[in-house]
């Protein structure tokens, strides 16, 4: 379950002296196979008829990157680690995310056109463009329980749809919007780099209810990932790793080189502050002395 680990700084004040001590989080990161009808969270506040993560992961303090609806199925990855779980969710990154869809009828290519250049859902949203294409044959998927709705007069047809952002329910919004409404919903990967690639967590190996530890490789991409991740209140990239971070797999957080000394630059005590000596003493101005006020009657 442990994925990597991190050195993290913390600094210890005693009055003029400033130690450094290093200690080791353990971040924990690993892929589920959320089944039909599990609330994609720990607790059911409302009492819902459904059962939710706690009921398939044993781990504390860990949580899930993006959500699946409770009526959709497939892959989710859960982390306690807060910047990676930023760096697969936030819009600007563009990750993309792959879903198997089974919709009511056979879509014609007018409407897969209208899927992948962007249609308008709920809100007046204009959906990003996305990649659509028809699967030749159903995708290796378990049955689901309850299983969807069958008319025999009416035939169905799967998607594989990627797309790069995860409004509120909108891939059922956007088959909708074409005329073919989805009978059930699968994440089947999860890229982790900005297109779709080896790097690709998948399903491969889970069945429903089950879950996996990331595989070495799969961690030193995370790690790789989140190094090459730009500030978002600087927008600048993360520097390269030393040697000496290389063995956690994460770069160290960065500190000044004030704070390597304690203070800042220039020598100054620790904290930063300046002693009463090192301040300067302010110069009363000289002029005419001040003239006293003059005390208004008032009525």
């Amino acid at each position: 379950m442990v994925a990597w680990s991190l050195s993290r700084i913390v600094r210890k004040i005693s009055g003029q002296e400033s130690r450094t001590y290093a200690i080791q989080m353990a971040y924990q990161s690993i892929l589920f196979y959320k089944p039909y009808n599990v609330l994609c969270q720990f607790t059911n506040p409302d009492q819902l008829d459904c059962q939710t993560l706690k009921d398939f992961i044993a781990i504390p303090e860990i949580y899930s990157v993006g959500r699946l609806d409770r009526d959709s199925e497939g892959l989710l990855l859960l982390t306690n680690h807060g910047p990676l779980k930023h760096r697969l969710t936030d819009p600007k990154f563009q990750h993309p995310r792959t879903y198997w869809v089974q919709v009511e009828r056979i879509p014609d290519e007018a409407a897969l056109e209208q899927l992948r250049r962007g249609v308008t859902i709920k809100g007046g949203y204009q959906t990003q463009p996305a990649q659509v294409r028809i699967l030749d044959q159903e995708p290796p998927l378990p049955p689901r329980e309850p299983p969807i709705r069958f008319r025999k007069s009416v035939p169905t047809a799967w998607l594989e749809m990627t797309l790069t952002e995860g409004k509120n329910r909108q891939v059922r919004r956007m088959t909708a919007a074409v005329g073919f409404p989805t009978l059930r919903l699968v994440r089947s990967a999860l890229a982790l780099t900005s297109s779709v690639s080896p790097e690709t967590l998948t399903l491969q190996g889970l069945s429903p209810g089950e879950w996996r530890s990331l595989s070495p490789q799969e961690g030193t991409t995370l790690s790789q990932l989140l190094q090459t991740a730009p500030s978002r209140a600087s927008g600048s990239s993360a520097r390269p790793i030393s040697d000496s971070d290389a063995s956690s797999g994460l770069p160290s957080p960065r500190i000044s080189p004030a704070r390597r000394s304690g203070g800042r630059a220039g020598g100054q005590a620790s904290g930063g502050r300046k002693s009463d000596a090192q301040k300067p003493i302010a110069k009363k101005k000289q002029g005419s002395p001040s003239r006293p006020k003059r005390k208004r009657n008032r009525p």
